[in-house]
């Protein structure tokens, strides 16, 4: 929304709390609601969920209310407004059990032909949105783009053990290796996909900050992630010293963005390489937007056991 504002795009967000960037209040498993606002409208960018932060204090029915029955009330006015292209905002947690290789395998190369595997109702309900997408396209013939993004949110990091090991910005600076995004790329990403829409009729993407790896370094990041890290990017090892900071013992999964480069055009600017050179030049390792945004939190509650109780 904050990009809209700066483009030649007219843009109505919905949510269900006020703010801002929000024209109507209101929650897409209203259908009445969804109907009202689908007026006019040539696109539509599908960001609205509840997330896994939500897993401990929601009930399946609430997932399945907002992410099944919510983005089916979209796709289906979408498609009875002619709608020329629908971006759903999807999550690289829907590959779920399948990012977690059993001990002494390689690090899984994960990329859009690994089958998903959702391990909670979060993931179950984002596949099953994802499905809803492709069949709409099927159908109805309404353009639809999957993102799959990687992590891009501030907040400090769900696993009590990381948060007590690392500094919060370590941790996250880390993660630009394999599995996270920065939302000023997640953003560019979206703008590409509704333009390669119609183009594409369907396809999914992983969105997540382009890494150094190869699938020949995957076993080794199992059991000494800092000597591939080292190899592959060797200007990290002096501004980690400078800091103090430390590189994750072993890397599990590696998220491979290649689909979307080739078939989107997409140039995420922001890996693991350029964080570090951002570090060094004595900037922030969060783009401009990033920091803009800030932290907007997931309860209106604070819990003693972390950001969220999810571990």
């Amino acid at each position: 929304m904050r990009r809209f504002r700066h483009s030649t795009h007219e843009a109505l967000g919905l949510d269900v709390l006020a703010s801002p960037f929000t024209g109507h209040v209101g929650s897409i498993a209203d259908r009445a609601f969804v109907a009202r606002c689908m007026r006019g409208v040539d696109t539509v960018l599908h960001t609205a969920t509840l997330h896994k932060p939500h897993v401990a204090t929601h009930g399946r029915r609430d997932f399945v209310d907002t992410n099944i029955t919510g983005t089916l009330n979209l796709l289906e006015e979408a498609a009875a407004a002619g709608v020329g292209a629908f971006v759903f905002t999807s999550t690289t947690s829907a590959f779920g059990r399948a990012l977690t290789p059993p001990p002494g395998a390689p690090a899984a190369w994960v990329t859009e032909d690994v089958a998903p595997v959702p391990k909670n109702i979060y993931g179950v309900t984002k596949v099953a949105a994802e499905d809803l997408c492709a069949l709409f396209q099927r159908d109805h013939g309404l353009p639809c783009i999957v993102l799959r993004t990687s992590r891009f949110f501030p907040e400090a990091d769900d696993q009590a053990q990381v948060r007590e090991r690392y500094d919060d910005a370590n941790a996250k600076v880390n993660e630009f290796l394999h599995r996270r995004v920065d939302i000023e790329d997640v953003v560019d990403a979206h703008l590409l996909a509704i333009e390669r829409a119609a183009a594409i009729g369907f396809g999914r993407y992983i969105i997540s900050a382009t890494s150094p790896f190869r699938p020949e370094d995957l076993q080794a990041l199992r059991t000494g992630a800092h000597a591939v890290v080292a190899r592959r990017v060797p200007s990290f090892e002096a501004e980690y010293a400078r800091r103090g900071w430390t590189m994750f013992p072993e890397i599990d999964r590696v998220y491979v963005n290649e689909r979307a480069r080739a078939e989107l055009g997409w140039r995420p600017r922001h890996d693991f390489a350029a964080v570090i050179d951002r570090l060094r030049d004595g900037g922030d390792h969060r783009s401009a937007l990033a920091q803009a945004i800030g932290a907007k939190g997931y309860h209106a509650t604070v819990f003693d056991q972390g950001p969220y109780p999810v571990n």
